[in-house]
């Protein structure tokens, strides 16, 4: 089922069960969803998987960024909002990876690229970014990399 169909389901069911919060998040969703398949990357109206994944990763950070400031701000009521809509919308992303995954799978693609220094960091970064494509954090592979390669 594609992104936008269990939006658009899920959508009916929060207006069905009142559940105004969870709207406002899957509404949110679904108004990023119609601006990518406007967008340069929409193919015939169609959206890749991957394009989809980056813009619920973006819609995630945006929201956390935004509790930062409202924690800094003292508006603890704000953040939370915030951080609630973050949830709702990670649980249309792909199960994160756990860093032991993460570092069994950066060792691979070391041994496979051939990194020996961290000159090599690039190469395996690129590898990595096709390999995790939103199944992990780039900023913990990045320091697993940095680490792995340091040795």
């Amino acid at each position: 089922m594609s992104l936008e169909i269990q939006i658009n389901n899920d959508i009916k069911q929060a207006m069905l069960n009142k559940e105004k919060d969870i709207l406002e998040s899957l509404r949110a969703i679904k108004s990023a969803i119609l601006l990518l398949k406007t967008g340069k990357d929409a193919v015939n109206g169609e959206v890749s998987e991957s394009a989809e994944i980056a813009m619920l990763q973006k819609l995630v950070k945006q929201r956390r960024e935004a509790a930062d400031i409202y924690v800094q701000q003292n508006r603890q009521d704000l953040a939370d909002e915030e951080l609630f809509q973050a949830g709702i919308i990670e649980r249309y992303l792909p199960k994160q990876m756990s860093r032991e995954e993460i570092e069994a799978a950066v060792k691979e693609i070391v041994a496979e690229v051939g990194a020996t220094s961290p000159k090599d960091m690039g190469k395996v970064m690129g590898q990595a970014s096709k390999r995790f494509a939103g199944k992990a954090d780039n900023r913990m592979v990045s320091e697993i990399v940095k680490s792995l390669l340091q040795n």
